[in-house]
């Protein structure tokens, strides 16, 4: 196995000491493999020292200009701090560098929904579930999204393909009443609710709309 592959296995077993010195080892035997500097980054990026990590993505990056994932990385980075349009820049990057990956459309769309870009964002959202079908997060947030663009049924579809991969995802049930809600279906709109509740019962925001669709009842 090699340093990088040795590094991948100790990052997926949360030995971020080890897998930085598996990745270190790896820079210093090939000091112009761009991959090394992105799983350096990786790792710094995980213990928390991001301002370490974007040298060494762009370290990757001066190494090989079109490395994407170290653009995507960067994007997370930025993500984190808040600084959508910069993460925005990033991603589009990455995309544009060949990084066709469910996880860079979702994280492109979900930049997009930070800067209040909701049409924008939708064909991002749709693409990221069409790689990856199976990712209740992205099902998720596209549901909220087809939501928010007033795309009422085919949000629902979605909503509720996120409750059959994650079943207690009580958000997802939230916004299923919102939804249902919005069609004038109370009666579905509180069971949904009442789901959300039995999943989290503090969810403020469950516990008014049944409230209120109890109140018109």
């Amino acid at each position: 196995m090699d340093k990088n592959q040795l590094g991948v296995q100790y990052m997926q077993e949360g030995n971020w000491e080890e897998a930085a010195k598996a990745f270190n080892d790896a820079i210093e035997q090939n000091p112009t493999d761009p991959v090394a500097y992105i799983n350096f980054g990786n790792v710094l990026s995980a213990v928390g020292d991001d301002e370490k990590a974007i040298k060494f993505y762009q370290r990757a990056i001066e190494i090989d200009e079109n490395a994407a994932a170290a653009y995507y990385s960067i994007g997370n980075v930025l993500f984190s701090h808040d600084l959508f349009a910069e993460a925005k820049h990033s991603f589009e990057q990455a995309m544009k560098k060949g990084l066709d990956s469910s996880d860079t459309y979702f994280m492109l769309g979900l930049t997009l929904l930070q800067l209040d870009q909701g049409k924008l964002a939708l064909p991002y959202l749709q693409r990221s579930v069409e790689l990856n079908e199976n990712d209740a997060e992205a099902r998720f947030q596209y549901g909220l999204c087809l939501a928010q663009n007033e795309l009422i049924d085919e949000a629902i579809i979605q909503l509720e393909k996120c409750i059959e991969l994650d079943p207690d995802h009580s958000d997802a049930y939230y916004n299923l009443g919102v939804s249902y809600a919005f069609k004038e279906d109370q009666t579905q709109a509180l069971a949904m609710f009442n789901k959300a509740l039995d999943i989290q019962p503090d969810h403020l925001l469950a516990g008014h709309g049944k409230k209120l669709i109890e109140q018109n009842f």
